[in-house]
């Protein structure tokens, strides 16, 4: 047992500890009583609990293609449930809620694309200047994508193309292969605009791109999260005295605004830790993929680091009122267990392929992951 636990990585658990503290620090200093701390609380400990567990598993059996086509099937069949007997928060259709419970199954179908491209693309890299492959791989993104996008849940589509188009680039896709895609997806984006999207759902994307628009309506979060990071300044507030969380100007100062809460608490100085926090944790899961047993753990771990890149880039950007308000989370410090559970789940996964890493030389694995 203790040789299994000694493959997890403690620097990257290091790295995720204080963000985690900060996490539940900030939530600590609202005022008003809330579940807030006292849940999180829960969540991290049951988010341990499978973390630890699952680094003691053999991930080998997820290579097979039998049981890649199971998970993303029953994903599948979860996302598509959504809009029958989903529940409707923040005006999507995206929660399964069983009373004080709620499981967003979008953000697991996030790890299980990562899976199935993974796989796909640890056969068939060397050979992605074929455009069938990236043909067919896009067809494994766009099949969740479309179900998470017509909830409608912006942001969580958002993410999975991303996963898509960072994995695609590692593998090596040529720069006329990838104009091709990104002129086909722009060109179906309008088809969309002009003959399928109604008007309501018209007036969504104009507030999801310009927020700033309407300050007193749509983008009057941002605005608010936008006055909250400015005012902290250099050293912040001080916990508990940050006024835009505590006299409930700033909406979903738990959730989606909890970088703005925690920015006005503790400064410029307390953002760039954050920010170095992150780097950190990206740096010890990229290096742990340059360490995998084969290509479709390095691409697995690859695959992470997009999406825990993904979704850090793009909620400090609507935070800082430079990118649209997309109801992403921020890793580790936003409220929820859903989001909490995958991002544990997915680290799990990483250090159960870490019990199998093979010992070589850096520069010979960099090699064949790009396949010179």
């Amino acid at each position: 047992m203790k040789l299994k636990f000694l493959q997890i990585d403690w620097l990257l658990f290091l790295f995720v500890l204080p963000v985690l503290g900060a996490s539940l620090l900030t939530m600590k200093s609202f005022t008003e009583k809330t579940p807030y701390f006292s849940h999180q609380l829960v969540w991290i400990i049951v988010s341990f609990i499978i973390f630890f567990l699952l680094s003691m598993v053999d991930f080998r059996f997820l290579k097979r293609t039998d049981v890649l086509v199971i998970l993303f099937s029953v994903f599948s069949a979860l996302l598509l449930s959504l809009f029958i007997v989903g529940h409707v928060a923040k005006g999507a259709k995206s929660w399964f809620s069983f009373g004080s419970f709620s499981f967003q199954p979008s953000d697991m179908m996030n790890l299980v694309v990562i899976l199935m491209l993974a796989k796909y693309f640890s056969r068939r890299h060397v050979e992605i200047d074929n455009f069938k492959h990236i043909f067919i791989s896009g067809i494994y993104a766009l099949i969740p994508f479309l179900l998470v996008f017509f909830q409608p849940d912006f942001g969580v589509a958002i993410i999975i193309f991303f996963i898509w188009l960072g994995m695609i680039l590692i593998s090596g896709i040529s720069k006329k292969h990838l104009l091709i895609v990104l002129s086909g997806g722009l060109i179906a984006f309008l088809l969309l605009w002009g003959f399928v999207l109604k008007p309501y759902q018209k007036s969504r994307v104009v507030n999801f791109v310009q927020p700033l628009s309407n300050i007193h309506g749509s983008g009057y979060n941002v605005y608010q999260s936008i006055i909250a990071v400015g005012s902290g300044q250099i050293y912040g507030k001080g916990v508990g005295f940050g006024t835009q969380s505590r006299l409930k100007f700033l909406p979903e100062y738990q959730t989606d605004f909890i970088f703005a809460a925690f920015s006005e608490e503790w400064g410029f100085v307390g953002a760039i830790i954050l920010f170095l926090l992150f780097g950190l944790i990206i740096w010890r899961i990229l290096h742990i993929a340059l360490l995998g047993a084969t290509n479709f753990e390095m691409l697995y771990g690859v695959g992470l680091a997009i999406y825990f890149m993904s979704h850090f880039i793009i909620n400090i950007g609507m935070n800082i009122g430079i990118m649209p308000v997309t109801g992403i989370t921020l890793p580790f410090m936003s409220y929820g267990g859903s989001h909490l559970l995958t991002e544990f789940i997915g680290l799990g996964i990483l250090m159960g392929m870490n019990r199998y890493r093979r010992v070589a030389h850096r520069d010979d694995m960099r090699n064949e992951f790009l396949g010179i």
